[in-house]
């Protein structure tokens, strides 16, 4: 009789293994098999179960569907074994990570999944800066936005003219394009915006600079950052947190 299968879609938060949670960090180090995205740390994988097979299963530009395809193939090749398979994923698995789609083509197949949130690093990159997304009198709003090439030919970006805080992830490559539709949306040229690249890692570095310099292309980040745009960020340097700055244009 073949085992019940079983998968966890486990969130490995921004990169810090400090910031994993006390069931991924369990789940980690009982793991037989773990198909692991390309933002997951060295050092969070150094906690798996030194016995534990481990897939690369990082998504290149172009071949993003090619990968996910073989993702899909691994996990029907292990989910009889028996043994504890995690899919392990940055930030959390439920937010830009395809989590729900993984988890729907599991169902299809009959294989119990069982979700671990992650910290986002929507949510934990700004706030290590010292950036509170929400703070009483400046912003009672906020939204995250995923800022690839699919969202920035798609979005109705005026939607997003009158939200107090932004934060988009996946969106250095178009930040110029963002930047000048959200301008053209409404939001003050020079407003702030803050990018975090390697969110949590001793590799952090936050660049501050205005939404009219993005838009005019003339602010150097490196990717993978999260990029918070309001008025919020001013407030970082009041909480004493601003002291990684990269270059301010």
């Amino acid at each position: 009789m073949l085992a019940r299968a079983k998968v966890y879609l486990v969130g490995a938060g921004p990169g810090d293994p400090d910031l994993l949670t006390v069931k991924a960090l369990r789940l980690l180090q009982l793991a037989d098999v773990i198909f692991y995205d390309r933002l997951v740390s060295a050092e969070i994988l150094a906690l798996a179960n030194p016995r534990a097979t481990l897939i690369d299963s990082g998504k290149e530009l172009g071949q993003q569907q090619e990968t996910q395809e073989r993702i899909y193939a691994g996990l029907l090749a292990e989910a009889h074994s028996g043994r504890v398979i995690l899919r392990l994923k940055s930030g959390d698995p439920m937010i830009f990570g395809r989590g729900g789609e993984e988890l729907a083509f599991l169902a299809s197949h009959g294989i119990a999944a069982e979700v671990v949130p992650g910290v986002s690093s929507a949510l934990a990159a700004p706030g290590l800066a010292g950036v509170p997304l929400t703070y009483r009198g400046v912003a009672a709003s906020f939204a995250v936005v995923a800022g690839h090439r699919q969202s920035v030919a798609e979005l109705d970006w005026s939607v997003y003219g009158a939200i107090d805080t932004l934060v988009i992830l996946m969106g250095v490559e178009f930040r110029d394009v963002i930047a000048g539709s959200l301008v053209r949306a409404g939001r003050p040229g020079d407003q702030p915006v803050l990018f975090i690249s390697n969110a949590s890692t001793g590799n952090e570095v936050q660049v501050e600079s205005t939404l009219g310099a993005v838009a005019r292309g003339v602010t150097r980040v490196a990717a993978p950052a999260v990029m918070v745009i309001g008025e919020v960020v001013r407030l970082r340097r009041e909480s004493g947190v601003a002291a990684m700055v990269g270059a301010a244009v």
